[in-house]
């Protein structure tokens, strides 16, 4: 059967919902935006995206609305302060970015005010919605698949390099639900016959000393597992990857496409794009409630070809990408 990606879905989203021929909308309406991401994303492939979707249900910042932000800077710990000031503002939709930990702090301050949050893998077990189909509060957004596809990232990167045999697993030591990530990488690792030397990477030292830790592992591959924190030192992240030529597999595209190896998920800047639709529809006034959650349905494998031949790596004639990066 053939599946549809996730813009289609927005595309039908957009057409199945009823726009109401609104008057003119008063240029104080205001957006809270709260993130787990630092300032300078505020310029990203995925913010590009989420105004994008705001614009294309007629709503322009710093025209007819306002957005006020709040970014944790890859600091958990600073969320709940950061989402109680965005409640008190009292937005007119709050979206939470960046998984399921701001969606939840978010949804446990506020069940008033409308919430768009992006990538959550379970909405419905973090008790966000009651359903897809019909989230039934205040809460709707985009979910999406993250470390539950690492395994699979596993499986791709032995493939493309199978004689590693010591590969390297970068994780955030603060993301809800390590253990079960890593214990999953290691059943993964089991049946590959590998074996996976973890390391952690919460800030910018640490990821370099990380790196460091690899090298004297004898790492020979590495997964960088599945993390908002990780997307947002992208840049740290694959300069370490090609100064000590580690062929690495990342969640999104995006590092595929800035030269690193290879990458395998859903589109990060689809979920933003239908973020701004769903926070768009909620400002004309449909309510979260009867606005389902949208999953993806494409996983695309992206191998960047010129990284792969300064690696001195062939991708085999099985692994066919979905998008080969010249």
């Amino acid at each position: 059967m053939r599946r549809l990606t996730l813009l289609s879905l927005i595309a039908f989203t957009m057409a199945a919902w009823p726009m109401p021929l609104d008057a003119q909308q008063p240029p104080d309406r205001l957006i809270g935006f709260l993130s787990t991401a630092s300032p300078r994303s505020s310029g990203s492939e995925q913010m590009v995206a989420f105004r994008t979707g705001l614009r294309d249900t007629g709503y322009n910042e710093g025209q007819n609305i306002r957005i006020e932000y709040r970014w944790a800077s890859d600091d958990y710990s600073r969320l709940t302060t950061l989402a109680a000031e965005m409640v008190r503002l009292r937005p007119a939709v709050i979206v939470a970015a960046g998984g399921h930990v701001t969606a939840l702090v978010t949804h446990d301050l506020t069940k008033e005010i409308p919430i768009v949050f992006t990538t959550v893998t379970d909405p419905v077990k973090d008790g966000l919605v009651a359903s897809l189909n019909r989230p039934g509060g205040n809460a709707t957004g985009t979910a999406g698949l993250t470390s539950e596809l690492d395994p699979k990232r596993l499986e791709l990167l032995h493939e493309m390099k199978p004689s590693a045999v010591v590969i390297g697993v970068l994780v955030n030591p603060n993301r809800p639900g390590l253990y079960d990530q890593s214990r999953e990488l290691q059943q993964a690792a089991d049946k590959l016959g590998v074996k996976l030397a973890f390391q952690n990477g919460a800030t910018g030292p640490e990821i370099d000393s990380a790196f460091e830790a690899f090298v004297s592992q004898g790492v020979q591959a590495l997964l960088v597992t599945a993390d908002p924190l990780f997307n947002n030192r992208r840049a740290q992240i694959l300069t370490l990857a090609a100064k000590y030529s580690l062929p690495a597999i990342y969640q999104w595209r995006e590092f595929a496409s800035a030269g690193g190896l290879m990458s395998y998920g859903p589109s990060i800047t689809g979920a933003y794009h239908h973020a701004g639709t769903l926070t768009g529809l909620i400002l004309k006034g449909a309510k979260p409630a009867d606005l389902p959650v949208v999953q993806p349905t494409k996983f695309q494998l992206v191998i960047n070809a010129n990284t792969a031949r300064q690696l001195g790596l062939t991708p085999p004639a099985h692994l066919i990408p979905d998008e080969l990066i010249e």
